[in-house]
């Protein structure tokens, strides 16, 4: 009861005015950072002996370690200095004082169907057994978050993995009662269904509805394809792992992990690193969510613009943030067409020329009011001093 309390008590004071409530990791005494300078970039079950080497490029965690957690695995990331979020076994219920673990998770998308014993495939995990496992878990150690990912049925409800739960995203509500952290994975670029493949978009409308299904009280993180998975012919660019990255920035993610296992047309586990063209994109979008991440984990300004795409079929997402006396505007093409976009901000400056942020020319803002061009997918990020 007395770490209840004082969880409650935490969380209380994480929402009074001037405390540090920008950061939702306030919460848990040993869960991520709450340092505005730390922004989770995280890979997928990847082995801790690749850790120096993910460290290189960008990356700060690790969530979910094969047959682990051992002391061994531990052991290698702490030396690294990783992060890590992983299964909740007894090893690592010894080793609650090391801040190398910083979260719990369940096992992946319990929301799908399940291997039946008997051969082919059950239903999903039912909502009210994840609810309990999460009972379960923070009992056993209420100092860290506890991590859910779920799968591509969050944003495709057709989506013919889930068996007899198959379109019923009324199921998602409930998950999320059993996390403190949800993710979720779909990987548009490699897809084997045409109603999927090439739309990057259902990256964005997947975080839209975690944040959504949870009334915006659950943190959400989601998965970004870094590896061609199973697709023998197509594998994502850095310039489209670039655009999903920023789409779910803009629509409210807090957090990444890339999925970087190749399963054709051989296996490779770390295929990223085996991949120095998009090993080097991925470290450079890596390198400016972390030099942006004190604005990406200060609050996002609702309201305060509008974004009109010249092209209603190529439409333009933007949100608005506020640092250090300088506003941001972070904005992407959500289509796979070109267009041009008017951007109208109540707030920030009135006039003023606009950096656009790595790539050396400037935007002019006339009466809070500014036009730019994006190409398909196109991300642009811009700072108005």
């Amino acid at each position: 009861m007395a770490s209840l309390l004082l969880h409650a008590a935490v969380l209380l004071l994480a929402a009074a005015p001037g405390g540090a409530a920008d950061s939702p990791y306030v919460a848990w005494s040993h869960g991520p950072p709450s340092d505005p300078s730390f922004f989770p970039i995280a890979v997928w079950l990847q082995s801790p002996a690749n850790a120096a080497a993910y460290r290189r490029a960008g990356v700060n965690t690790y969530v979910g370690l094969w047959k682990g957690p051992t002391a061994e695995q531990l052991d290698q990331l702490k030396a690294a200095g990783m992060k890590v979020i992983c299964d909740q076994n007894a090893l690592a219920l010894e080793r609650t004082a090391d801040d190398t673990i910083i979260g719990w998770m369940h096992g992946d998308e319990p929301d799908n169907a399940q291997p039946a014993r008997s051969g082919g495939y059950g239903p999903p995990i039912a909502p009210e057994t994840i609810v309990e496992r999460y009972r379960k878990m923070h009992a056993a150690d209420p100092a860290r978050p506890i991590l859910l990912n779920l799968g591509q049925g969050v944003a495709w409800d057709e989506y013919y993995g889930r068996g007899v739960r198959s379109r019923h995203p009324e199921d998602y509500a409930e998950y999320l009662k059993g996390c403190d952290i949800a993710s979720f994975d779909i990987y548009p670029v490699v897809h084997d269904r045409p109603q999927i493949a090439g739309n990057l978009w259902y990256v964005a409308r997947g975080v839209e509805r975690l944040r959504r299904w949870s009334a915006g009280k659950k943190i959400v993180w989601n998965c970004i394809e870094a590896s061609r998975i199973s697709n023998s012919d197509v594998k994502p660019s850095a310039y489209q792992i670039r655009s999903e990255v920023w789409m779910s920035l803009i629509h409210g993610s807090t957090g990444i992990i890339y999925f970087v296992h190749q399963f054709k047309p051989s296996f490779v586990e770390a295929s990223l690193l085996r991949d120095p063209e998009l090993l080097e994109g991925v470290t450079e979008i890596n390198r400016q969510i972390h030099e942006l991440a004190a604005v990406l984990n200060s609050p996002t300004l609702e309201n305060v613009v509008e974004v009109t795409a010249l092209d209603p079929e190529a439409p333009v997402a933007a949100i608005v943030k506020q640092q250090a006396g300088a506003t941001y505007v972070f904005a992407v093409a959500m289509r796979d067409r070109a267009s041009r976009a008017r951007l109208t901000l109540r707030v920030g400056p009135r006039t003023a020329d606009g950096d656009v942020i790595g790539e050396g020319r400037t935007v002019p803002v006339r009466g809070g009011r500014f036009e730019d061009d994006f190409k398909p997918y196109e991300v642009h990020l811009y700072r108005l001093p």
